[in-house]
């Protein structure tokens, strides 16, 4: 990985969740058990059958919100306020991952499929506040949700970002075809590696991805 490749790069645009954090802190398992809880209450099924809907729409729609409002006319708003309503124990500070995200050049993002107040608290429990210009959350892109091109068309218009000058990174190898199309650089961050043109870097190690490049 050279520096040199993302020397242009004036945004970046961090996922959330498993991303700006270790996708071994169990927290995304919390918003699992919720989201299928949800399911199981709004649409009368049992928890096995709720949890393969559950996986079924975001596999099919990228989010199970996104299935459950095109399927279902679900409103949006008490699903997102349910389904974030977990302990946040797990998570500890990292002030390195802080360090050197302070010193990227240019405008630091966080965009989420999730809510912004929630991915706020994320942000806050690993010690990042203040580090970012800005947090968007599915909400500022109608409910659309990565990766959805119009998603990120919204959010990127929203923040004035220049995908030709922009970096996306993100756990979810869907989520980097539509940056990547775009014309970002897109930067994997997984413990396993992945083959794929819209990928065109990788790390299991976002601290120290990011202390090469400046």
């Amino acid at each position: 990985m050279a520096k040199s490749g993302f020397t242009h790069v004036e945004s970046w645009v961090f996922d959330l969740d498993n991303t700006l954090y270790p996708p071994d802190v169990p927290l995304f398992d919390q918003i699992r058990q919720r989201m299928t809880g949800f399911v199981m209450t709004t649409l009368g099924l049992d928890r096995a059958e709720a949890d393969s809907l559950r996986a079924r729409y975001w596999r099919e729609h990228g989010t199970t919100l996104a299935g459950l409002m095109r399927e279902h006319d679900i409103d949006p708003e008490p699903y997102l306020v349910e389904v974030h309503d977990i302990s946040f124990d797990a998570l500890t500070p990292d002030p390195e991952l802080r360090s050197r995200i302070a010193a990227l050049p240019g405008r630091r993002i966080v965009y989420t499929n999730g809510s912004a107040p929630y991915a706020e608290q994320v942000i806050a429990r690993r010690g990042l506040a203040g580090v970012f210009d800005a947090v968007y959350g599915v909400e500022h892109a109608a409910y659309h949700p990565k990766p959805d091109r119009i998603a990120f068309d919204a959010v990127f218009a929203r923040d004035g970002i220049a995908p030709a000058r922009a970096a996306m990174f993100e756990d979810d190898p869907r989520n980097l075809a539509a940056p990547h199309d775009m014309g970002m650089c897109t930067v994997l961050v997984a413990p396993e590696r992945i083959n794929a043109a819209h990928i065109q870097h990788h790390t299991d190690d976002l601290s120290g991805f990011l202390a090469r490049l400046v």
